[in-house]
């Protein structure tokens, strides 16, 4: 009786809790009086999480190393202000074919990789995040160079408090996107690939094409977070997306908590956060990140996601459960770190 009394209160406080999200984000923008600043800190938020959840999909569900990641956004975000900008093309459009546009080129960096695996994926990946900004710097006709492009908002929704909720339409709609791309045979296969790759193929698990497939759906999402960035901003430069933008992205996930999507927008937010409370000190935005990676990795490896962990087993301790449904806490966390 009290087992099924549990699951009835657990299955009732998601719902809840979903909707009081989703309310908190319709009201942001007049809880914090319309303010540019605080707008643009939440949206990039979003912005970022959407780049690490699709990072996180290949990094931390399908286990093939991208550190390299800022590229894609760079391909989308040039994609979507060139669309918009110089052919003319309606904000959707240009949207959704920037995901096209950077989900091409991960399938051109995903063929190659899939024979590579661990540090040489992971300097492959590299090469190619430090080489998008070199070549926006040198097409000087497509990309504007040193100059770069400006992005002007769409006319539906061309102020910061519209396209706010554009934003936060899109982070919600891709979230539940890759959810159900995670729990579908395709996440599976992902995940088994990133257990063993032995094991896949003899269950009859393509690698090669599976590997293509993650590269192609990450490359893809992360193209929207690019085009979204450049829409926001308003302006796309070279400068914008370094290689401290691509270790950014996997310290959010590794911080947050690898193969999580909360984990993944948890560590969205702390990254984001962490240089408004220290950008006024020179040096210290760097430092507190580097702590910040170091002690998860010495003391919580899978991420801030896990203190969920803790809290179970504070509560076995204190008498509050029984051991059954401490144990089923600890499961249910463990699912959520493995799964979703």
């Amino acid at each position: 009786m009290a087992e099924r009394c549990g699951d009835s209160v657990r299955l009732r406080w998601k719902p809840i809790a979903l909707v009081v999200l989703l309310v908190l984000l319709a009201v942001y923008p007049f809880l914090v009086g319309k303010s540019n600043y605080y707008m643009t800190l939440f949206a990039m938020m979003c912005i970022y999480a959407i780049a690490a959840m699709a990072l996180n999909l290949l990094t931390g569900f399908g286990g093939q190393v991208s550190v390299g990641h800022a590229g894609f956004l760079a391909v989308g975000g040039y994609a979507a202000a060139i669309l918009s900008t110089k052919v003319g093309m309606p904000f959707i459009l240009a949207l959704l074919l920037a995901g096209v546009v950077t989900g091409l080129i991960g399938l051109l960096i995903g063929l190659p990789a899939v024979r590579l695996r661990g540090h040489f994926l992971a300097v492959a990946t590299l090469g190619f995040g430090l080489s998008i900004p070199q070549i926006a710097l040198n097409w000087d006709d497509l990309t504007g160079g040193y100059s770069g492009i400006f992005v002007t908002k769409p006319v539906l929704f061309d102020t910061e408090f519209k396209f706010f909720y554009v934003v936060v339409v899109s982070i919600v709609l891709i979230t539940w996107i890759i959810y159900n791309i995670l729990r579908s045979a395709l996440g599976r296969a992902f995940v088994a690939i990133r257990e063993s790759e032995v094991a896949a193929q003899a269950m009859g698990i393509h690698v090669a094409f599976y590997k293509t497939v993650m590269f192609v759906i990450s490359a893809f999402f992360t193209g929207l977070a690019g085009g979204l960035y450049g829409y926001w901003v308003g302006f796309i430069s070279p400068n914008d997306f370094t290689a401290t933008t691509s270790f950014m992205l996997l310290a959010m996930i590794v911080v947050g908590g690898l193969a999580s999507l909360p984990g993944a927008i948890l560590g969205a937010v702390l990254f984001t956060l962490i240089p408004h409370f220290t950008s006024q000190f020179v040096g210290v935005t760097n430092l507190v990140i580097g702590l910040a990676m170091a002690l998860i990795i010495l003391f919580r490896p899978q991420g801030l996601v896990s203190l969920g962990q803790l809290f179970s087993a504070k509560k076995r301790q204190s008498g509050d459960v029984s051991e059954q449904e401490a144990g089923e806490l600890e499961k249910g966390a463990e699912e959520k770190y493995v799964n979703v």
